[in-house]
């Protein structure tokens, strides 16, 4: 009974809790992995902001040719994700490549990280594009409950 009990004071909780949105005013980024060779949980372990068990918006930062943007876009948007112009690949991009970033919104940890990641280098590569790495941003802890 006792489980039972706290498993509904923590849904209400949760219930209460403003959702978290990719337009939201308060996020901040709270981890980096741009460095192809850093595990996920490693970038995961030096974020000092992260907050575990929190949604967080998760970018991943890419560049794409004019003509895969489209086909990428209805790929990721299947699961999701949303293709945008931008991101970190406005700096890094190759000439005839559109920077863009891939976000949504989810919990994080290291095992998902490291799938997306895979997953967009995957697709940049397919679409002839390129894949620079990821952020997350979350509300700051005192908006956040």
């Amino acid at each position: 009974m006792r489980a039972w009990w706290s498993a509904l004071r923590s849904a209400r909780r949760t219930r209460d809790r403003p959702a978290l949105g990719v337009e939201d005013p308060d996020l901040e980024i709270v981890v980096t992995a741009f460095d192809e060779v850093e595990a996920a949980s490693a970038a995961l372990a030096r974020a000092r902001r992260w907050q575990p068990g929190r949604p967080a918006v998760l970018r991943h930062h890419l560049a794409l040719p004019d003509h895969s943007i489209e086909p990428a876009r209805g790929i990721l948007a299947a699961d999701g994700w949303d293709l945008r112009p931008g991101g970190r690949g406005s700096e890094l991009a190759a000439p005839g490549l559109t920077p863009l970033v891939a976000l949504r919104v989810q919990q994080l940890d290291a095992l998902h990280c490291s799938q997306e990641s895979s997953r967009m280098a995957g697709l940049a590569q397919r679409h002839g594009g390129k894949a620079f790495g990821w952020d997350a941003l979350q509300p700051a802890p005192d908006r956040s409950g």
